[in-house]
This record gives structure tokens, sequence and C-alpha cells, in this order.
């Protein structure tokens, strides 16, 4: 679609393929050209396999945002999170495949998928914030709070762990690790099972069950925005 996304749609599966440089990291333009992917999909009506580069899924927003323009920088944490949430309500399933490293917004985006496989081996997932130096955002508490497991929860938001693909599979930022030879293959295959529900069951029954946090997260971005933009004025 665009150098920063390739989208392919093959019968029922639309697969989306970061391409931002070496980290993908999420830039506005990333994250417009992401959105103007899942536009396509839904237009196509396919399930969404949304697919990083080998050996790294994101490595989150593009910090040069934050250092040349602060609101940019607000509107870029915006944008990062109203794709999150996009993905939560999406009409059809969402696979996250998971190349190799997750970080920050990365790992939130994995964490707004309908379900995630990862690739096993020496990488790293996990969310950073604090150790950069970056009080969490209300909406990178949230997110996490309904997706990871208790302790997890806890030590990821706010002490900053990062774990292997393993441990992100007992924490809830993945479903599933497979080696690199069989990611893909995987992923089809979970995307062609999910290409088989009712997809109106589908969708109804996502929106019903995720309503309440749905509501959260909108609250949540519309204070983070308030707070991040009064710092600023």
């Amino acid at each position: 679609m665009t150098e920063l996304v390739n989208y392919k749609f093959d019968g029922k599966i639309a697969t989306i393929t970061l391409q931002n440089g070496k980290v993908n990291a999420m830039s506005p333009d990333h994250i417009a050209a992401i959105n103007g992917a899942l536009d396509q999909a839904e237009q196509d009506k396919a399930v969404v396999m949304i697919v990083g580069q080998p050996g790294i899924f994101s490595a989150g927003f593009d910090l040069k945002v934050f250092k040349a323009d602060a609101v940019a920088g607000v509107e870029m944490i915006k944008a990062g999170s109203m794709l999150c949430r996009r993905l939560l309500a999406f009409p059809t399933p969402v696979v996250g495949v998971c190349t190799g490293h997750a970080v920050a917004q990365g790992c939130f985006t994995l964490m707004a998928c309908d379900y995630r496989i990862g690739v096993d081996g020496p990488f790293q997932l996990g969310l950073n914030e604090v150790n950069i130096g970056m009080t969490m955002h209300n909406f990178g508490i949230e997110l996490p709070r309904a997706r990871l497991t208790p302790s997890y929860f806890q030590r990821s938001v706010n002490n900053a762990q990062m774990y292997s693909p393993e441990e992100a599979v007992i924490g809830g930022f993945l479903d599933k690790i497979v080696p690199a030879e069989d990611l893909m293959s995987t992923a089809i295959d979970e995307a062609q099972r999910l290409a088989g529900l009712n997809l109106a069951a589908h969708k109804a029954t996502k929106l019903k069950m995720r309503a309440g946090l749905l509501k959260t997260l909108d609250e949540a971005i519309a204070e983070d925005y308030k707070e991040q933009m009064s710092v600023l004025n």
C-alpha cells in the first residue's frame, strides 16, 4: 500500500506487514498507514494478520518525534492508543504475528489483537516506559490491566520488566510461540480457522465482551490527551 506497510489480500485473509525502517518505529505516518490498511481490510471483509519484519515486530513509538515537537508527540500517543482501540473493536478477527522483539507501543498493539502468535528465540517483549523516564499513560495502564496476568501486569507496567517469548505467553502478551520456520504457516492456519467463524457473531460477541474495556479506554485516551496537553500549555 505504501512504503510503510504492505497489504496483501488472499481470499479471506488480509496480511498487513509493518515495514518502517529497522525497528518498525510507530511514527505518525506509520500509524496512519496501518489505519489505511485496516480501512482496506474492512472493505475486503477480511480476517487480518499484522506481521512484523524478521527479528522485530515493533520497538514502539518513534522517539525522534517527541524530541522534535512535543505537541506532535502527544498526538502520536493519542493516535497509537486509538489504533489499539480500533483493533480491539475491529469487525473481523485480528491475528498479531510477533516476528521478534516487541517493545512499548509494539506490545500494546499485540495486546489489542484477538490472537497473538510469536516466534521463539532470543527476543524481548515488554513495556520499557518507566525505564526510559516516562510515566506510563492511563491507556498504557488500562490495556495491560485487561490483557496481562496480575503479577505480570505489576512487573511490566511499574517495573518495566522485559520477557522472553516463553515468559510472554505466561504473562499474556502472546498466546503461542513457535519456531521461526513455522511462524507464518501457523499464523495462516489460525487466520483461516478464524475466517471459518460466523463473523457476525464474532463481531457482536467481541463488542459485548469488551464493552466495559472500550469505555474505560475511551476515558483513558481523553484523560491522557488532556493531561499531556496541559503540561505543554
